[in-house]
């Protein structure tokens, strides 16, 4: 494992991204990408827990212990996937991100019956050191998704309909959560209260994400 040039800080927020071993899927059915995001509430804690014991509990009755990360965003694609966290604990995201892909990538191998590494490499960070950076990382997070609708997005003119409805519908990702386009389950796994409120309803969510949705 390689020294970070950047060491993660108390306090401090981050980009965090990681890819499938040469680009290949990480989430092959829907129950895999179900299981990704219930662990990002599970390994998000001081607890040490046993999956076969809350599979099945809502999330909000599992007793995690203390948070060690505060996820504001999140996206999951096919064979990747973006966080943006805030550290909470020393210590705190390299501890998460490793009890997470652990986690996922045992249930990942048992399942499908493999072994080896599931993740190309260690994950990937960026130091979100100044507020224009992390109101941007917001909005790339949760536009990652328009890949799938149009992955030559940047250079089409889609329009924003097109892709608040396609967005609407998108589960595997936090953009939910912000819109209040439905009441899920999973909306406890981020926490809006330790990030900067740049938001301070739906309509300027959605206005600051298309700030930046403009072709190349």
């Amino acid at each position: 494992m390689t020294t970070r040039q950047t060491p993660f800080a108390l306090g401090e927020y981050y980009h965090l991204y990681s890819r499938g071993v040469d680009k290949r899927p990480i989430f092959l059915d829907q129950n895999d990408k179900d299981r990704f995001v219930r662990l990002l509430f599970v390994c998000n804690g001081l607890k040490p827990i046993v999956y076969r014991d809350i599979k099945n509990l809502p999330l909000l009755s599992i007793e995690t212990g203390e948070k060690i990360v505060a996820i504001g965003a999140y996206c999951l694609m096919s064979n990747h996937f973006h966080f943006l966290v805030r550290e909470m604990k020393e210590g705190g995201t390299t501890k998460f991100m490793s009890k997470l892909l652990t986690a996922y990538s045992v249930y990942f191998n048992k399942k499908y019956k493999r072994a080896g590494a599931l993740f190309g490499s260690e994950f990937k960070s960026k130091h979100l050191g100044s507020d224009e950076y992390l109101k941007y990382i917001f909005s790339y997070i949760h536009l990652n998704p328009v890949k799938n609708l149009d992955p030559d997005w940047r250079k089409n003119s889609l329009e924003r309909v097109v892709v608040e409805q396609f967005l609407d519908n998108y589960q595997e990702s936090s953009y939910l959560d912000y819109t209040h386009t439905q009441n899920r389950e999973e909306s406890c796994i981020i926490n809006k209260l330790v990030f900067p409120e740049y938001f301070t309803n739906e309509g300027e969510f959605r206005d600051n994400l298309f700030e930046w949705f403009k072709p190349l």
